[in-house]
């Protein structure tokens, strides 16, 4: 499954996607959990100290913000569209 990274993340990531096999049935949690093995930079960027998401970073799936639907219990299905975006700033 192809997870879709933008701007400063893609740094982290070294590139655009990242693929991950078998994320079919994982939570969003269990997701960043593979995530955070392969870039481990990518914890501090995503996460709280408690564990949350930092509150700036937005994961969607399908288009839709994780934190308003299961957040880190969201279950992800086969034909998801996931998409990580950091924060934006402009002026």
């Amino acid at each position: 499954m192809e997870i879709k990274v933008y701007a400063t993340l893609r740094e982290v990531a070294g590139g655009k996607t990242v693929e991950i096999e078998n994320l079919a049935g994982l939570t969003v949690g269990q997701m960043l959990e593979q995530l955070f093995g392969r870039f481990p930079a990518l914890q501090s960027k995503l996460l709280n100290r408690e564990g949350d998401f930092h509150s700036a970073f937005h994961i969607l799936i399908n288009g839709r913000d994780a934190r308003y639907l299961d957040s880190l219990e969201t279950v992800i299905k086969a034909d998801d569209e996931i998409r990580i975006f950091p924060p934006v700033g402009g002026g």
